[in-house]
């Protein structure tokens, strides 16, 4: 999953595509390096961020997302709002990444439901401005993230959401510090016993710079992490994270494609097959949902208004 912002203040590459023509630029680019999926997004969900107003995330993605599902992508919009999410699956989006799960606008739920859109939902517990307030887990980071994902699933399936439609997502960086995000990293086998699939997003994160912090403990820049994360993508595609991962939600997507491969060939297994990162197929089993749905979407949509 290549990481298309459309934000002046991303934390990974500091509004370099806010214009919508160089976002357009930027997802054709990923295609071409291996994205299975782009996710395009409005708001930046950095620690501190503050939300932009609703018109200013719909004129950010909307005419992306339509751009890049008429050249046949297939493509995830990353919101926590219903109507962002609404308007963006009928521009073309096919899946609904939602960094809340639900919490922060729970009638995206029901957008789900009526749109039949896959739906990431992400272990979350406040909004960037606060997040990292919350990141105390009473029996652990594992089970609580766990216990709290269940939750999800339970609102998602009370809301009409089929389980086929979910993928779960730990949230790293969201309310966790360092050492919690290695820890669901280590036990992604717990949140796979859940039984759905598991996309993970680590790319350029504060962890990995803490991790690398030079001698006087100053963590390593966001633009110098992403040989950390190509490492990371290569240790999961060789099974060290216990599970399989479904999706990687990356910002340079050669690298991690490459590191992908490399897993694969070592252990003699194809990355087609989905048994590493699980993205290829999927990606062309969504753009088939997409291409069979547009008229009875849109007389669904109709009908709603």
């Amino acid at each position: 999953m290549g990481v298309v912002n459309v934000t002046p203040d991303s934390f990974s590459d500091g509004g370099r595509f806010h214009d919508p023509e160089r976002a357009i630029a930027h997802g054709r680019r990923l295609l071409a390096e291996g994205a299975d999926i782009l996710d395009v997004g409005g708001e930046s969900t950095r620690p501190g961020a503050t939300r932009p107003l609703l018109a200013e995330e719909l004129d950010r993605v909307v005419p992306v997302i339509e751009a890049l599902a008429a050249d046949g992508a297939v493509v995830s919009v990353d919101t926590m709002r219903a109507e962002v999410a609404d308007r963006a699956v009928a521009a073309g989006a096919t899946i609904v990444n939602d960094v809340s799960g639900g919490l922060a606008d729970p009638e995206i739920l029901d957008v789900v439901a009526r749109t039949g859109a896959r739906y990431v939902a992400m272990h979350w517990r406040a909004h960037s401005d606060r997040m990292q307030q919350f990141a105390t887990y009473d029996d652990g980071v594992v089970v609580g993230v766990v216990d709290e994902l269940a939750e999800r699933v339970a609102a998602l399936r009370a809301a009409g959401v089929a389980d086929e439609q979910v993928v779960l997502d730990p949230g790293l960086g969201f309310a966790k510090h360092g050492e919690q995000n290695w820890e669901l990293l280590r036990h992604l086998d717990a949140l796979a016993d859940l039984g759905f699939p598991l996309l993970v997003g680590a790319s350029r994160k504060t962890f990995l710079g803490r991790l690398l912090a030079d001698v006087h403990g100053e963590p390593r820049p966001v633009a110098e992490r992403e040989d950390a994360g190509v490492a990371l993508t290569a240790l999961l595609g060789a099974g060290l994270g216990r599970a399989e991962v479904w999706c990687l939600r990356v910002h340079a997507v050669r690298a991690h494609r490459d590191a992908l491969e490399v897993a694969a060939q070592l252990a003699g297994t194809q990355l087609a097959g989905t048994q590493l990162a699980g993205t290829q197929h999927v990606g062309s089993q969504l753009k088939e949902t997409r291409d069979r749905r547009p008229a009875e979407g849109a007389a669904g949509r109709q009908e709603q208004r």
